[in-house]
Parts: structure tokens; C-alpha cells; sequence
């Protein structure tokens, strides 16, 4: 039997013996550590499973929208279709590389479209002439986590997501388009493009000349080449534009115009209508004379683009209720400030916050008007720079025809 003072100097020896302590700090430690690696590495496989389920629901609602619009199904049909699009496109991106799945792992995949939830929204414009789908799709998926994270008492973690998307039975999209154009007293100078139709004049001049003592006065005549002058340019290339709008909606049921004109002001702008016709008439009736300033013309056009009464114009009409909003602006110099340049630009900007699409065209303008104007540009494919008539000309024409490009679009 061991005495008291002996069992308190094995006491003592033990508490002083710091052999073993690092296996005993081991042994307390790496069970957090692993757990939380298992932790984190199942916070991942959540990130990437939420990524794949939202990819998968974006396609299945732009799949099902498409379908409504291009093969006519019923609404019953599109919201199936939508439900396996989504489970099958799930499938294929979470199992990508792998050539076979577990049984019990393909089985998951699929209730992801059984428990799924589907929606279709129709829009019909007036008297028919349009239907707009909308459809909306919300999906799950239960991740089973490692045993680190059960002992957290998670054993599944639900991701969800949801995705809208639109598309309509018309082949082109429904769209609002403002002209902004100067007509300052430079657009009166010419190009350097020959007026084909008559590609002389007859230029009076001063031919007066001193016969003897006496001084004779006469003006004579000659013919000189007979350029395009710029505003007559512009009107053509206006014509063009409005061709194109006019070919993409020959009943006038989808797209609106209007224009304003401006010089060291702007001019009393047309108000949107229907087609091409009003505003294709004020550009024709235009005159080159005064200084420049674009700082009101952009203001009104942006204000007027964005305006409510536009899209209520466009769902009364055809049922549209994200009609494409566009400005062309075009100048062919600087404005007369740099406090206009700078006015300019602040709409420029209000703009692109509005998503509304601006069209620039430089057209024979100097550096500081092609600055301007590449900064309003939405992008760089939204700038033109015209360095001739012929140039104008294939700048609208090629606007026209992005404007009236039709697309299915996703709106979330």
C-alpha cells in the first residue's frame, strides 16, 4: 500500500511530465479540424450545386418559353416540358464527366423536376396581332452533407432557385426609336460624294472685264461638280433607316418613332407615333443654319423614350411589356460649349442606367464630336464613324437593322 507522501510525489511527477502533451492536444484537435474542413469543403458543393440547379432553371424557362412562342404548346404542355428540362439539364451539368451514376443518385435527379413548381403567364395584344409568354420555374435540391457536418445536425441542406423568362409569338421585338440630329450651319457644306442624279450645276460667277477705257460688267455661267451637301445626306440615310423599320413591320403595329432636330437649340420635336411616317417627314423638312448645342435634344428624347405612356403604348398595341428603347444621335461637329459636351453626357449617362440603347453616328465631325459621341455609345459597336455620305447612309441602314433584330429574352 502506498503512504500519502508517496502518492503526492507521483502526483507532483505527473503534473511536472510534459511528455505526451502534444498527442494529447492532437487528440483534442483534430476532430474540429476535420470537422471543419468537412464544413467547408460542404459549403462548396453547396455554392456549386446552387450554380448548376440556377443554370438549369434558366434553361428550362427559356426552353419553355421558346416552345410557347415558336411551337405553340399548351400552357400544361410547357410547364412538363419545363419540369424535365430542368431535372435533365441538372442532371447533365452536376454528373459532367461522370459516364454512369449510382441508381439512388439518378433517382434524386429526377425528383428535382417532381417537386419543381411551373408557371406560364400569357399576354395577348390587341385584337390578337400578338401573344407574349411568360414563363417562371422554381426548382430544389436536398445536398446530403459528410458526417463532419451531420454531427452538426445538418444531414441535407436545400438549395433553391428560380428563373423567369419571356418570349413572344412575333418575329420582331416591339421598340420605340428617337432621332436626335443636328442641322447646324456646317450640314449645309458638302461631301465629298457626287450628287448622282446631277452630278453638275451651273455656277454663276463674275466675268466682268474693261474694254478701253470702260469698265464692263457680266456674270457667265460654268459648270462645276454638284456635291451632296451633308443635310441632304442626312435625309437619305434617314430614308434608309425607316426602309428597314418599315420592312420589319409593314402594319405599323410594333414599332414607334420620333425625332427632334437641333442647332444652337433644340426644335420643336415630332411626338411618337406609329411607323415611320411622321418622323421621316420632319427629317426631310429639315434646314441647315445656327451654332450647336445637343445638350436639350438628348434630354428630351431620353425623357420621352422612357416614359410610361411608351410601354402602355406597346401593351395596349401588341402586348408588350419590354418594348426595345433606342436614340440615334448624330452630329457633324462640336457643340459650341464644352458645358454642352458635358450636359450631353450626364443624359448619356441617365441612359444607360435605363438600358436604353444609343446609336451614335459621327458623320465628317471633328475629335471633340467624335469623343462625345463615343462616350454616349452604349458600346463600341453602337458608334459609327461616317467619314463620307456613303458612310451615313450604311450607319442607319445598319442601325435599323440591329433595332429590328427579334430575340427571346430572359428577363431573371
Amino acid at each position: 500500500m502506498i503512504d500519502t507522501r508517496k502518492r503526492h510525489s507521483l502526483y507532483r511527477g505527473f503534473m511536472k511530465d510534459r511528455g505526451g502533451n502534444f498527442g494529447m492536444m492532437t487528440a483534442i484537435l483534430l476532430p474540429v479540424l476535420l470537422a471543419s474542413t468537412g464544413v467547408a469543403l460542404d459549403l462548396a458543393k453547396l455554392v456549386q450545386t446552387r450554380s448548376a440547379l440556377q443554370d438549369a432553371a434558366d434553361s428550362a424557362a427559356l426552353s419553355a418559353a421558346s416552345a410557347l412562342a415558336g411551337k405553340g404548346i399548351t400552357d400544361e404542355e410547357a410547364i412538363e416540358l419545363a419540369k424535365q428540362f430542368l431535372a435533365a439539364q441538372f442532371k447533365n451539368i452536376s454528373s459532367a464527366g461522370s459516364d454512369t451514376l449510382p441508381e439512388e443518385e439518378q433517382l434524386e435527379y429526377e425528383k428535382v423536376g417532381d417537386t419543381a413548381l411551373a408557371s406560364v403567364e400569357r399576354t395577348t395584344g390587341t385584337g390578337g396581332s400578338s401573344k407574349t409568354y411568360e414563363v417562371t420555374i422554381t426548382g430544389q435540391y436536398d445536398v446530403a452533407m459528410s458526417s463532419f457536418t451531420q454531427l452538426l445536425g445538418y444531414d441535407k441542406v436545400r438549395v433553391s432557385v428560380s428563373s423567369t423568362s419571356e418570349s413572344t409569338t412575333e418575329s420582331k421585338n416591339a421598340l420605340s426609336m428617337y432621332l436626335v440630329l443636328d442641322r447646324s450651319g456646317s450640314m449645309a457644306e458638302d461631301t465629298d460624294t457626287v450628287n448622282a442624279a446631277q452630278p453638275t450645276k451651273s455656277e454663276s460667277y463674275d466675268c466682268s472685264y474693261q474694254s478701253g477705257w470702260k469698265w464692263v460688267s457680266k456674270t457667265c455661267t460654268r459648270e462645276v461638280t454638284n456635291y451632296v451637301i451633308k443635310i441632304d445626306a442626312l435625309k437619305l440615310a434617314v430614308a434608309d433607316l425607316t426602309t428597314t423599320l418599315d420592312t420589319a413591320d409593314p402594319e405599323k403595329k410594333y414599332v414607334r418613332t420620333a425625332a427632334i432636330s437641333y442647332n444652337s437649340s433644340s426644335q420643336t420635336p415630332t411626338t411618337f407615333a406609329w411607323g415611320t411616317t411622321t418622323a421621316l417627314n420632319y427629317v426631310k423638312a429639315l434646314t441647315a443654319t445656327g451654332g450647336t448645342d445637343s445638350s436639350n435634344a438628348f434630354k428630351t428624347a431620353y425623357q420621352k423614350v422612357t416614359a410610361a405612356s411608351e410601354v402602355n403604348a406597346h401593351i395596349a398595341k401588341n402586348g408588350q411589356k419590354t418594348p426595345g428603347k433606342f436614340i440615334v444621335f448624330m452630329t457633324d461637329g462640336d457643340n459650341n460649349y464644352t458645358s454642352a459636351d458635358t450636359t450631353t453626357k450626364s443624359w448619356c449617362d441617365s441612359a444607360r442606367t435605363a438600358s436604353v440603347e444609343v446609336y451614335t453616328v459621327a458623320f465628317m465631325a471633328p475629335t471633340r464630336g467624335q469623343e462625345l459621341l463615343k462616350y454616349c455609345a452604349t458600346d463600341t459597336s453602337h458608334y459609327y464613324d461616317a467619314k463620307n455620305a456613303t458612310d451615313l447612309m450604311a450607319a442607319f441602314k445598319e442601325i435599323g437593322e440591329k433595332a429590328a433584330t427579334a430575340a427571346t429574352r430572359l428577363t431573371q
